[in-house]
């Protein structure tokens, strides 16, 4: 398999049992983000500092400064040199993210931000606080080219991946706003992340492993994170699942399904025209034998489309044909619909006999809290609106 980033336009199948699809390239036209310490390796950035005649430890303090004390702004960095301050940062740590808007919910404990990136394209990404837990969902394109048809992400196609650095950033972001006190509830720590705004992660799969390899890194290289409490989505691309088992990051892979039939995924998830749903559902199992993590099946509940009973007992047997349960849970998400969407979301009584078939059957199952509908929740909805607006 070639090294070559995997982002798909459409999900059209290519011809042949082993190949990829055709359409899975990267976005000609555009310029890359500037390079930032946060795409680079120690040693890397260490050239970097050189390269530019600056000397090599330099890098390593800048490294702490953003990673551990989750800072950029040059003037809090009072253990270098006052005059090359400004020119360190500008090397290592570039400008990536410039907000556009932020708003909030759920009484200040989430937080949406719409991003624009240096090229303009917009991103989104959302922190969420809970009880004894702080989330951060960051995005991972600029679009998406899934085409997913619910989705306000999957309706604006594809702009271009992101940097390892582009999303690691949304991620300090978050990370600087607990521990500053700027969500509501006080000063305090970001503990997880999860790779489900904007994109299809594993489509930009260099990008995205050189992110949680950043994220995960102790400090001062990186930002100290557990690969356990980091959650990588995918619509199903079974070849970059396999390669994610062999990584040796034990992240827990979330696999979105959304149907448990063909038929109807087809629909839903176009990719599936390519790998079926046998095909996802077993190399998510394989994922979690190797890794010894349990794998999330995503599941959106959407009103008459997938919420029937008898869809309940297929997905409990389909999941249900690889063993005991020990090694997969299933989280029910109600839509959160888009503007002027046909979609909708499941009537409460017909989530609730969801869940039951689902329990009746031994699957371990809970139903997503639902944040910021009332701030454009859905991944995709800020952008799109900006967008139209501009």
């Amino acid at each position: 398999m070639s090294d070559t980033e995997l982002t798909p336009t459409t999900a059209v199948p290519a011809e042949g049992p082993n190949l990829l699809p055709l359409v899975f390239e990267e976005p000609r036209g555009r310029g890359k983000p500037p390079r930032h310490l946060a795409d680079l390796s120690p040693t890397e950035r260490k050239e970097l500092a050189e390269n530019a005649g600056l000397p090599g430890f330099r890098a390593r303090q800048l490294s702490a400064h953003y990673f551990a004390r989750l800072v950029d702004d040059p003037e809090q960095m009072t253990d270098l040199p006052a005059a090359q301050r400004a020119e360190l940062v500008d090397k290592l740590l570039p400008r990536l993210l410039d907000p556009v808007s932020v708003r909030t919910a759920d009484k200040g404990t989430t937080v949406k931000s719409l991003w624009r990136l240096f090229d303009n394209a917009l991103v989104e990404s959302v922190l969420m606080r809970y009880p004894g837990r702080a989330t951060m969902c960051v995005s991972s394109q600029a679009g998406c080219g899934m085409a997913c048809p619910f989705c306000a992400t999957g309706q604006g196609g594809l702009q271009r991946n992101m940097s390892a650095a582009e999303i690691v950033d949304q991620v300090v972001w978050g990370a600087r706003q607990m521990a500053t006190g700027e969500v509501a509830g006080g000063p305090g720590r970001l503990s997880h992340v999860v790779f489900m705004g904007m994109g299809e992660p594993l489509a930009n799969y260099k990008a995205v492993v050189g992110a949680v390899r950043r994220l995960t890194e102790p400090n001062p290289d990186g930002l100290g994170l557990s690969a356990r409490s980091i959650t990588v989505s995918t619509v199903g691309l079974v070849p970059r699942i396999n390669q994610l088992t062999e990584e040796g990051i034990p992240v827990t892979l979330a696999l979105s399904l959304h149907a448990p039939d063909d038929e109807l995924r087809d629909e839903l998830v176009p990719v599936n025209t390519r790998w079926k749903v046998a095909e996802a559902v077993e190399s998510a199992w394989h994922y979690a034998e190797r890794t010894g993590r349990r794998v999330s099946i995503e599941y959106i509940l959407i009103k008459d489309i997938n919420d029937q009973g008898w869809r309940a007992d297929m997905l409990a047997d389909v999941l249900q044909s690889y063993g005991d349960w020990g090694w997969v849970h299933v989280n029910l998400i109600p839509l959160n619909p888009t503007p002027g969407s046909k979609w909708t979301a499941s009537r409460r009584e017909d989530e609730r006999e969801f869940v039951r078939r689902l329990e009746a059957k031994g699957v371990p199952v809970t139903v997503r809290d639902t944040r910021g509908r009332e701030i454009d929740g859905a991944c995709g909805q800020l952008a799109a609106s900006e967008a139209s607006a501009g």
